[in-house]
């Protein structure tokens, strides 16, 4: 064969994987519509957006500057992920705010123990930064203490929040625990725990005079690809083709079953915001990204803050090359966003809380 041969081939192959790749891309679009117990497939190719589309991109711009046609073609594909992209870059005219409007001002936050600090350091800082910023409600993922830093030197430092929510120590037995503090009185409040899960979430009503907010604090499903990765790394690292298999398989597994169980999660708090006799406000560490079954179905009955008051990029995981937006608060139409936006603070966790306010009309 010669090289003009080789060349030629070289080319089709080129031109097979551009249009390969798109058509992968084109059906993660898709994904977020198609629920975990129909297909094994379809969730993880939502998982894989944020990479497929820097792929496409980069293809397109290989072909671009090759001064060729098919650059139009990964082109096409990054496009057809409109609602990925709009979920994570948005253009939003700042809201102007009136001396009669009623403002509510919520954080969430993934905690991560405090880091588990003896000196408290970091939870000092979250209520320095948060009191700053005008907060009036806090809702914390992965809340524990220690015996050097327990949870009454938390409520003492989190005192301008006079108003809390922390499970007691029985029903958070095995579970990730959870909390709320509020400027406001907290009514109503149910702590909601999941089948063979150690996730849960916690709904209260935030009683602001004569309005009222129904409050949903959540932490979904793990993926749990923390706790399995070195395994995982160590079998593909063998020259044992069988055992590489077995991990490539186990992974898949693993995410599966989560996305399965992120499901299920997902219809809980979807019916009780649904069936809430008040404006909600549903936020947490979903452990999903935009592309995700979990987010699409709550965006059914809910709005997503970032699209209704944010700017810019936004990401809420601080590792993973900062792509993945996994926390979010959603709230009901009823409600005005007014701001949304996730700080870079560099403290105990590795999430960046996320920040909204909204007007109660």
């Amino acid at each position: 064969m010669g090289k003009s041969a080789v060349k030629g081939l070289f080319y089709i192959c080129l031109i097979a994987a551009t249009f390969v790749l798109a058509t992968i891309t084109i059906m993660a679009a898709f994904s977020g519509n198609v629920a975990p117990v129909d297909s094994v497939i379809m969730p993880l190719l939502g998982l894989a957006v944020p990479v497929l589309l820097i792929v496409n991109l980069i293809t397109a711009l290989c072909w671009a500057l090759a001064r060729k046609r098919w650059a139009l073609i990964p082109l096409v594909a990054f496009f057809c992920n409109w609602g990925y992209l709009t979920s994570v870059f948005q253009l939003n005219l700042p809201k102007d705010k009136t001396p009669a409007g009623k403002y509510l001002k919520i954080a969430t936050y993934n905690i991560h123990n405090f880091g588990g600090e003896i000196t408290g350091y970091s939870c000092k800082e979250i209520a320095r930064y948060m009191q700053q910023e005008g907060v009036d409600v806090l809702c914390f993922q992965e809340f524990g203490d220690n015996s050097d830093f327990p949870t009454d030197s938390i409520r003492r430092v989190l005192s301008h929040w006079s108003h809390a929510l922390i499970p007691s120590e029985d029903s958070v037995k095995g579970v990730l625990p959870i909390a709320v503090f509020s400027r406001y009185p907290l009514a109503n409040h149910r702590f909601i725990t999941y089948q063979h899960s150690s996730n849960c979430s916690m709904m209260c009503d935030v009683v602001m005079g004569t309005d009222t907010i129904r409050l949903i604090n959540n932490h979904l499903q793990t993926t749990s690809v923390s706790q399995k990765r070195r395994k995982w790394e160590r079998e593909l690292a063998t020259d044992d083709t069988r055992r590489e298999v077995q991990a490539a398989k186990d992974a898949a597994g693993t995410l599966h079953e989560n996305f399965m169980k992120r499901a299920t999660q997902t219809y809980v708090i979807s019916h009780y915001a649904k069936t809430s006799p008040y404006p909600v406000l549903l936020c947490g560490d979903f452990n999903s990204i935009p592309s995700s079954y979990t987010y699409h179905h709550l965006r059914k009955t809910l709005k997503d803050g970032f699209r209704t008051a944010g700017n810019g990029y936004m990401y809420t995981y601080r590792y993973a090359k900062r792509m993945l937006r996994i926390d979010y608060i959603f709230h009901s139409p009823s409600l005005k966003g007014i701001a949304y936006y996730s700080p870079d603070l560099d403290l105990c966790s590795d999430h960046n809380p996320v920040i909204m306010e909204v007007e109660i009309q």
